[in-house]
């Protein structure tokens, strides 16, 4: 039922924004903003030629930081957790640090790692890295001491703490700001897309199409962006929603 309720709650948005935007082509009556009526055809057409590539780059950059963040925030995430010593000393830094607009880091990026799509792709984890970590601390952290020594009694070293206590039980919260913090990771991607590469939606719809005057083409890349941020937030929210039924079922 959640899920029909979601996929219902989808449609309806979706056919309430192609309104909007319907009704607001009328009202300008300009170029600059086409009607969907001419944008979605030719999306469709596109995607399936040029901007199918740009947005296969820019997924895979997306993609390759969420991985990237994921295996080196969660581990650290829950060793700062089980650790109130260590996290003691870290909080301060991460503390100053978690509140700062990740972007201002790019130009320092490039110039340590080089302008290349492993520089983009550290960009967007970084900013993912903090997320998931403050969440996956915060869960580890408050988890019941009775839960904890109950496993310990039955002999449980913290391999096998981190494996059946720690990991489960953080795992939600990892997904949840995974789920957060894709908004913020395509907007990175397009402001880190926009130069210095030749490939990447940030790059369609700001150089090809926006600076040569093509509002059409560059609605079909602010649709691709949208579409790519809608793909991994529901993917997500899938994995999150299977997670929470097999946690719930045992």
């Amino acid at each position: 039922m959640k899920k029909k309720a979601t996929f219902l709650s989808t449609l309806s948005g979706t056919i309430m924004f192609f309104g909007l935007w319907q009704l607001a082509a009328l009202a300008v009556n300009r170029p600059i903003l086409p009607s969907p009526v001419v944008v979605v055809p030719l999306f469709l057409n596109n995607m399936t030629a040029e901007l199918g590539l740009h947005f296969l780059a820019s997924f895979t950059r997306v993609l390759a930081a969420i991985f990237v963040a994921t295996v080196f925030a969660a581990p650290l995430g829950l060793a700062l957790g089980q650790m109130p010593r260590i996290d003691s000393i870290a909080s301060p830094l991460i503390a100053i640090i978690y509140p700062i607009p990740k972007i201002i880091f790019l130009p320092v990026i490039y110039v340590v790692i080089g302008i290349s799509d492993f520089s983009k792709v550290m960009l967007i984890a970084i900013i993912i890295f903090f997320q998931i970590l403050v969440v996956v601390r915060d869960e580890a952290s408050n988890l019941k001491k009775e839960l904890i020594l109950s496993v310990k009694s039955l002999g449980a070293g913290r391999r096998a703490l981190f494996r059946y206590v720690y990991l489960p039980a953080s795992l939600p919260g990892v997904l949840t700001a995974l789920r957060v913090s894709v908004g913020t990771a395509v907007a990175v991607l397009f402001i880190a897309e926009q130069s210095l590469t030749t490939w990447g939606l940030g790059y369609y719809i700001v150089i090809e199409t926006y600076q040569v005057l093509m509002y059409p083409e560059m609605y079909t890349g602010i649709m691709g962006m949208g579409l790519l941020g809608m793909l991994l937030y529901f993917a997500i929210y899938a994995i999150e929603l299977k997670v929470s039924k097999h946690m719930y079922v045992e």
